[in-house]
């Protein structure tokens, strides 16, 4: 076989970046997710299916903590830009719902239905949606942490120096797409060469906000690998970036913690908050 990447063949590539093989019972944890989300709904105040585009899945969810003058916490899904809605994984807003902040899930357009230039383009368009608040929700007077997961973390890294983001959490988060292309992945994402370089944010870094980069312990290598050469990439770039390895989570438990008021991840953005 003839090596693609950094002495991987195809095939190897293949399992290095295939999140959902890399558990035995992926289809049980993505129903336990949903089912948690779907309660976490009907108890949760909010408004659902807002809009920030034309485009079908150009919209987001709304979730109240119920305190006056809170920040917002917004989470951008995974799915490697090709899978999954929002509503799979409403559930990790209880952990930042229970730190006092109101909550954003946000959708966009999956491949092959867009391109990476548009689903980056879209993530774009909810923050000036939000910092322009045509909803009435005074997100933009209060600060602001923009948090994704995986892909999301991508889309997260993407955006840490827009102007309504006061904070970053990247968690797991794919920061150089020259791998993505060369796998299985860019079967529906038919990368460009000028999308790889202009939409992996290991390559761009600049100023920004503060940015956690968290990674599960128990991941698959070169996950770990990207957020590691992603921190460390803040690091030189002389950007405050706290490095996050999870102990013991994998790439879908690691959402776990996400969930919890006193989980590592809520924990570390509130001591980020008071540094």
């Amino acid at each position: 076989m003839t090596t693609v990447y950094r002495g991987m063949d195809r095939p190897t590539l293949d399992v290095a970046y295939n999140n959902t093989k890399a558990i035995p019972n992926f289809p049980e944890v993505l129903s336990d997710f949903q089912a948690r989300s779907a309660k976490l709904y009907e108890r949760v105040p909010g408004r659902r299916n807002l809009r920030y585009g034309e485009r079908p899945r150009e919209c987001f969810d709304w979730l109240s903590c119920g305190k006056a003058d809170a920040p917002t916490f917004i989470f951008i899904h995974g799915g490697y830009w090709q899978n999954c809605v929002k509503e799979d994984f409403a559930f990790i807003a209880d952990g930042p719902l229970a730190r006092g902040f109101n909550v954003v899930l946000a959708e966009y357009t999956l491949a092959p239905h867009a391109s990476m230039t548009q689903i980056v383009g879209e993530i774009g368009r909810l923050l000036d949606h939000l910092q322009a608040d045509p909803d009435g929700f005074g997100i933009a007077s209060r600060p602001v942490c923009l948090s994704g997961h995986s892909a999301g973390g991508h889309l997260t890294a993407m955006y840490r120096a827009h102007p309504l983001v006061t904070r970053a959490l990247a968690i797991s988060a794919l920061v150089d797409l020259e791998p993505i292309s060369l796998s299985w992945l860019n079967d529906k994402l038919q990368l460009s060469n000028e999308e790889i370089a202009a939409y992996s944010p290991i390559h761009h870094v600049g100023a920004g906000v503060p940015t956690i980069v968290a990674v599960g312990a128990e991941e698959l290598s070169e996950l770990v690998r990207q957020s590691d050469d992603y921190a460390a990439a803040c690091e030189a770039a002389g950007q405050k970036v706290q490095r996050l390895h999870m102990a013991g989570c994998t790439h879908f438990s690691v959402l776990d913690d996400l969930a919890r008021a006193d989980g590592v991840l809520m924990s570390a953005l509130e001591r980020s908050e008071t540094q």
